[in-house]
């Protein structure tokens, strides 16, 4: 059930969201050695956002996952989504945060059941 959730203030066409989602959805999917059909992710543009104190173009995402991240893991998915945000939607990697999360399967619903 990973679940990348991206917030940013940059602006992006419908064509650039789109490539960008379904390519993060493969990404995530061969990353993290889960089926894709369980993988979702979401993105909101234009968002009203400040980083040091500036309204410059910035992102926040949120990975989540049924498991365990390892330093190695968030370490490599850091550098792949910062890379993957800053060429798409041109938010400089050093204007990213990433928040990785470890879920449990029964905290997470899915077609009337839990994992």
């Amino acid at each position: 059930m990973p679940l990348c959730r991206i917030v940013t203030s940059a602006n992006a066409s419908e064509k650039i969201r789109t490539s960008l989602l379904t390519e993060l959805s493969r990404f995530i999917a061969e990353a993290l050695r889960k089926p894709e059909s369980y993988v979702m992710t979401h993105l909101v543009t234009d968002a009203t956002m400040t980083f040091a104190g500036t309204p410059e173009p910035a992102c926040f995402i949120e990975l989540m996952s049924i498991g365990t991240f390892t330093p190695e893991q968030t370490a490599s998915l850091s550098a792949a989504l910062c890379s993957r945000i800053e060429k798409s939607i041109g938010v400089p990697k050093s204007r990213t945060y990433i928040e990785f999360t470890n879920s449990v399967g029964h905290l997470w619903g899915h077609d009337g059941e839990t994992f």
